[in-house]
């Protein structure tokens, strides 16, 4: 449920898209929906759990920053370029937690279930730094050189497939390192 929850809004976004026959107002209204469907999310998780992750309020900020430029210009390169933007946020972000903090940031997110090395949260890290300047730039490629109508259905299967194989090959390889589980009793 909380998969489907945080892909709401880009579905929202893709289905706005397609139901217009004409790409630049599809992309238009498109903006407009996921800027709303994102605050609306924003707005639902803060009221059920009185915190937000700092992912979907950069998101928010991104989508109502670029998003909002797009509508202003009606000129759609602009929410194009949100997803390179926030990737490469991502991307700066994971590098920069190599030098703040005691943790990197894959660390902080997979450590209460692997045990590896710490050279191996380090090449992890890296790799996500690696992996979102990638996607960043595949992103402006698709941009740059198919249709509003492609770029669309990028977005949505693309980037999330990639996202979803990326973190599928890191918990595949962290498999070795996993804390086994305690069955809850004392064994002596």
């Amino acid at each position: 449920m909380k998969l489907l929850f945080d892909f709401f809004p880009l579905l929202l976004f893709f289905i706005t898209f397609k139901s217009y026959p004409d790409p630049k107002q599809g992309i238009l209204a498109a903006t407009a929906v996921i800027i709303v469907a994102t605050g609306v999310q924003v707005s639902v998780t803060w009221w059920r759990q009185r915190r937000v992750e700092k992912v979907h309020l950069i998101t928010l900020a991104l989508l109502v920053s670029m998003g909002g430029v797009t509508l202003l210009l009606q000129d759609e390169i602009y929410i194009k370029w949100k997803a390179t933007v926030f990737f490469w946020l991502l991307a700066v972000a994971f590098l920069g937690s190599h030098f703040v903090g005691s943790k990197t940031l894959v660390q902080r997110f997979f450590d209460s279930k692997f045990e590896p090395p710490a050279s191996v949260w380090t090449a992890l890290n890296l790799s996500w730094v690696l992996f979102f300047l990638s996607i960043g730039a595949l992103n402006l490629f698709v941009v740059y050189n198919f249709s509003t109508d492609t770029w669309v259905n990028f977005k949505l299967f693309g980037l999330t497939a990639l996202m979803f194989a990326f973190v599928f090959a890191q918990v595949l390889y962290l498999v070795r390192y996993m804390i086994p589980e305690q069955d809850g009793e004392e064994q002596g």
